[in-house]
């Protein structure tokens, strides 16, 4: 029985004394420490049955794509890490925090896009660290903070930083060999290199690099172009492939003592794909800068903006930096601004700061010099003594979005908004402090739904400012400004005296814009209705006069019998032989008939018709009246009374070419 107690206690006991090694990998055991190597297994996590034991790791030409904070947890014994040639995307913060024993770490041939601040910690004893041929585009300023005095080998090669961490590099105390090569950067600070003693070697081929500034590492060192042959105490340093600038700012480096290594010029034009080291010195230089333009005279109103505008030409470029009319440097302050480009912008303009103010351009030539003028005319004054407001900018570049509550809140103390209405606020302020006399007063406001910002240029007396021409139903954020003398750089400088926020009482422009919108819709539609109901109903009335028309022109042709066919329809004879039947029968006098009959052809003769001769047309209501209605002073006209037929009795066609009318 104790025998089968002991078995099953070594089969608990028994698989944590011996060695974890991960499916599709190799181990071995190196006593005490052990190397587990993982190269091309198909990997697409780091595998989780690890032995903490282990000293050496190789996760090589697999598809790992992050790195968890679990993956290296209580791996204290880890020296050398590869992740080389993964898919690695992600490194989570403090990845590597429990690795404090990590000397080597590889993470070359991944697709790292940048490395943060917080990504490498936990390393104190790093020495190596390869981060070449990735995607970095950026490295924090801290990322190397932690390994910062032990780093031996730092490889950031084949990326895309177009700027490093220069202020971390400098403290690189212990580096050796620094690879930057076949990266973006276009700018090497002068003296970066200074403090790295132990540099041997300085990879920078294939930048953007036009120039190379003088480090005193450079000249206290034999520099050389390859670390075969080279003496210990050297520096191999390579800078080929870049578009060098052959001028005056790199004659230090051609005076150096090596042998050529095929660099080539870029520029000025002549010097055009020379080689770098065959150039002759006296062919390195530069061209005096020369003023191309400036403003001449420049004359603005007491707190109004005033620009003034540089520019220099030279070899190199020169820089240009301004000096105000008592010859004190002018830089960025509260209320000026100087550009780049060379133009100085002063956002609001004193009497003092009239005069002469200098534009220098420099470069390593030389220098040159352009005064403007700048005149600064004062604002009027009124009856009382006081003068008006001027539009003016302020030093305050940047907005403040309103709350969402848009009460009256003071953001700072002295400045208050009251008396609040749909269009405009009552500001009040508190006067500054006893100290430098205040000139004017400034007030800088914007809406919440608009970042352009409006300026108000108040009197020195004044304690309050009503603002008008503001939106309804807006919130907005005001602050005071007070314009007062500096001393200490003879021009005009601006005091915060506190900022509100406010909003505006609601209006109901858009309630009657709606319903004038809605009122003129109705109107338009009504008088499209009435037109439309006229042209139908003329329509109408011209289909019903034709159709009159129409029916009264088959009426009178109906009744009409040709003379030249002799007959007439045999309805319409059937009609006749009924209506004489019927007045034979009822006796019917004719005379009623005979009077209509003579007075409708005398309104016929009256109208002056004369039938012709050739075709004449008889109706049979004329043939009756002529043969029963005598026609008094026309007797030799009447037919005699044998040449019309009986009553009841028809004849042919033929037959009536005989009868007279």
């Amino acid at each position: 029985m104790e025998r089968l107690l002991l078995y099953a206690l070594a089969l608990c006991l028994g698989p944590s004394h011996a060695q974890l090694c991960p499916p599709r990998c190799t181990c071995q055991n190196l006593s005490p420490s052990l190397a587990v190597l993982c190269a091309r297994a198909g990997l697409l996590f780091v595998p989780g049955l690890l032995d903490r034991r282990t000293a050496e790791l190789r996760l090589t030409d697999n598809f790992i794509a992050a790195v968890r904070r679990r993956d290296f947890a209580n791996m204290t014994r880890l020296v050398h890490l590869t992740l080389s040639r993964n898919a690695i995307r992600q490194l989570v913060p403090f990845a590597f925090a429990d690795l404090r024993g990590l000397r080597a770490l590889h993470l070359d041939g991944n697709r790292l896009p940048a490395i943060g601040a917080q990504q490498l910690r936990g390393l104190p004893n790093l020495r190596h660290l390869i981060l070449g041929n990735n995607q970095l585009q950026a490295v924090a300023p801290g990322a190397f903070d932690d390994f910062a005095g032990t780093l031996e080998d730092l490889d950031l090669s084949y990326n895309n930083l177009a700027r490093l961490p220069w202020e971390t590099i400098r403290r690189l105390s212990n580096v050796n060999s620094l690879s930057l090569d076949h990266n973006l950067i276009a700018h090497v600070p002068q003296g970066v290199f200074a403090n790295l003693h132990k540099l041997a070697r300085l990879d920078m081929t294939s930048n953007r690099l036009k120039k190379i500034p003088p480090d005193p590492l450079f000249l206290r060192l034999p520099v050389y172009a390859k670390s075969k042959g080279s003496p210990l105490s050297s520096l191999v340093l390579s800078f080929g492939g870049n578009p060098l600038h052959c001028n005056c700012e790199l004659l230090w480096l051609r005076r150096l003592a090596r042998e050529d290594d095929l660099e080539t010029c870029a520029s000025p034009p002549e010097l055009l794909g020379k080689y770098f080291w065959s150039v002759p010195e006296e062919e390195f230089v530069c061209q005096l800068p020369v003023i191309t333009h400036h403003t001449g005279r420049l004359v603005v109103t007491e707190g109004q903006a005033a620009t003034l505008r540089c520019r220099g030409a030279g070899d190199p470029e020169p820089a240009v930096h301004w000096l105000s009319p008592e010859g004190k440097l002018v830089a960025n302050g509260s209320r000026t601004l100087a550009y780049e480009n060379g133009s100085l912008e002063i956002l609001v303009a004193a009497v003092q700061d009239a005069g002469a103010f200098t534009c220098v351009a420099s470069n390593a030539a030389g220098e040159a010099t352009a005064s403007v003028e700048l005149q600064v005319s004062p604002l009027p004054q009124l009856a009382d003594g006081t003068r008006p407001p001027a539009p003016g900018p302020s030093d305050i570049l940047t907005s403040a979005k309103a709350g969402a509550n848009g009460s009256a809140t003071p953001r700072d103390g002295g400045v208050l908004a009251s008396e609040l209405s749909a269009s405009s606020a009552l500001i009040r302020w508190v006067p500054p402090r006893p100290g430098p006399g205040v000139r004017m007063y400034q007030i800088q406001y914007n809406s919440s739904s608009d970042e352009t910002l409006v300026y108000r240029m108040i009197p020195p007396p004044s304690r309050a400012f009503l603002v008008k021409d503001l939106a309804a139903g807006r919130a907005y954020d005001l602050c005071v400004l007070a314009v007062y003398d500096d001393g200490a750089t003879a021009l005009t400088a601006t005091r915060p005296l506190g900022c509100v926020r406010f909003s505006t009482q609601p209006g109901s422009p858009q309630c009657r814009s709606l319903h004038a919108h809605f009122l003129g819709g109705t109107m338009i539609i009504i008088i499209g209705g009435i037109i439309v109901a006229s042209v139908l109903l003329f329509i109408i009335i011209l289909m019903i006069r034709y159709k009159v028309h129409d029916g009264n022109k088959k009426a009178q042709v109906s009744n009409v019998c040709s003379q030249t066919n002799g007959g007439q329809p045999p309805a319409s004879r059937a009609q006749d032989g009924a209506d004489d039947r019927a007045r034979e029968l009822n006796g019917v006098a004719p005379s009623k008939d005979c009077e209509k009959g003579l007075a409708t052809r005398g309104q016929e003769a009256g109208a002056g018709e004369t039938p012709s001769p050739r075709r004449r047309k008889w109706s049979r209501t004329s043939l009756d009246l002529q043969s029963k209605c005598p026609v008094p002073g026309r007797a030799e006209e009447q037919a005699p009374p044998e040449a019309v037929p009986p009553m009841g009795e028809r004849r042919r066609a033929s037959e009536w070419t005989d009868v007279k009318i």
